[in-house]
């Protein structure tokens, strides 16, 4: 597998682009952030928006028209973007995140020059397809497959709960392809959508993130070229795994951002709700919520910083990634319930922001594989790194 480009943005490009985002997300998606539940969608004017300030193409390489940010850079940019509805994030952060990444990381320079530079700009939106009705977290149990039929596979299966899936204009698909059990038997596919056999389902219903679509995808021999195939045969899990390296360090950041906008919330509603003829904010009780929350936030930030700066360093940070995804989205939901708390019966009424983020992060814990699925990767990890037999 190819390295991505080390063309990055200097410190002074990147605070500009901080600063710009920053003032989209207070200016332009806080405000919008009742109507994209309400509605379940994301304006078109904004999804133009967040192409033309380059989002779109945020870690692509700079030669494919990206602005090549690095893992560090991209954590800080979702801490800026995590204090606005994560739907928001879904729009472009799986596009050049993991719909993008196996491109970036295995494709050959044709197939780049084909998608990546559309995928970047943000002409062509990109889905990550790995999820199945029976291989969630047991991914290497997939049962999609590939079958090599002369010059074209043909692809047979179902893939479930895919983000942007209903929108995409091209799926990176894990499929089985060897004749090898478990993980070794997968590649990776770039199928673009439209393909005679290729089938969207509607769009799902959700707890919350609403606007960011996800559904249902399945493959009736769909025939596709081999050129189309990411990567060596039998490297599809090897791919997706280092996809979603990176990928759980951008949803942990984001996680830390949603924390710094609820507690900010907290504060501010606390210093203005009275009882007992005074501001909530001086009980000490009401106090200590707010303490515990602001010191989990800090912890999972300098969790995240280090683990990012071990990406760039290394080029891969499993068990600090995973690390960083277990620590901050389990951190995230423990906050938006103290600040439910903090809130008290209007922390449960959906006018105040605070329901519907309590909703929204929910979802954290469970994409880019679950929190149990963290503590499996963590330990193998360990054992590999103390020379000892990884638990079973």
């Amino acid at each position: 597998m190819t390295n991505p480009s080390t063309d990055h943005p200097d410190d002074d490009t990147f605070a500009a682009l901080i600063d710009a985002v920053d003032r989209f997300v207070r200016d332009r998606l806080v405000p919008m952030e009742r109507q994209v539940d309400e509605d379940d969608a994301v304006p078109a004017e904004l999804v133009a928006e967040m192409r033309e300030l380059g989002l779109f193409g945020l870690t692509a390489p700079t030669e494919y028209g990206g602005l090549g940010v690095t893992c560090r850079q991209e954590c800080e940019l979702m801490m800026v973007f995590g204090r606005t509805s994560p739907a928001f994030r879904s729009v472009f952060g799986t596009n050049i995140g993991i719909g993008a990444r196996g491109l970036i990381l295995a494709g050959t320079e044709e197939q780049k020059q084909r998608w990546l530079t559309k995928l970047a700009s943000g002409e062509m939106i990109g889905s990550f397809a790995l999820t199945e009705p029976e291989a969630g977290s047991d991914a290497a149990g997939l049962r999609t497959t590939a079958r090599l039929d002369g010059d074209h596979y043909v692809l047979n299966g179902g893939k479930r709960y895919i983000t942007n899936a209903p929108v995409a204009d091209l799926f990176t698909v894990m499929a089985r392809s060897v004749d090898k059990p478990g993980a070794a038997g997968i590649s990776a596919f770039l199928v673009p959508a439209g393909l005679p056999g290729l089938t969207v389902g509607k769009p799902d219903r959700k707890m919350g993130q609403r606007g960011a679509k996800t559904a249902d995808v399945t493959f009736d021999n769909v025939r596709l070229p081999v050129e189309n195939r990411l990567g060596a045969p039998g490297e599809g899990f090897q791919i997706a795994m280092r996809v979603l390296d990176r990928g759980r360090l951008n949803i942990a950041a984001t996680a830390v951002g949603n924390a710094g906008r609820l507690v900010e919330e907290g504060v501010r509603y606390a210093a203005e709700r009275r009882q007992f003829g005074k501001p909530i904010a001086e009980f000490q009780l009401v106090q200590a919520l707010l303490a515990d929350c602001e010191v989990e936030r800090l912890a999972a930030q300098a969790l995240v910083r280090a683990s990012a700066d071990a990406y760039d360093r290394d080029g891969k940070a499993i068990l600090e990634a995973s690390a960083s995804k277990l620590y901050a989205t389990e951190m995230v939901g423990r906050v938006a319930d103290r600040i439910v708390q903090v809130f008290g019966g209007a922390g449960y009424m959906a006018e105040y922001p605070i329901e519907r983020f309590y909703r929204d992060v929910r979802l954290l814990r469970l994409y880019e594989g679950t929190s149990q699925i963290q503590q499996l990767v963590i330990a193998r990890e360990l054992a590999k790194r103390h020379g000892v037999a990884p638990p079973r």
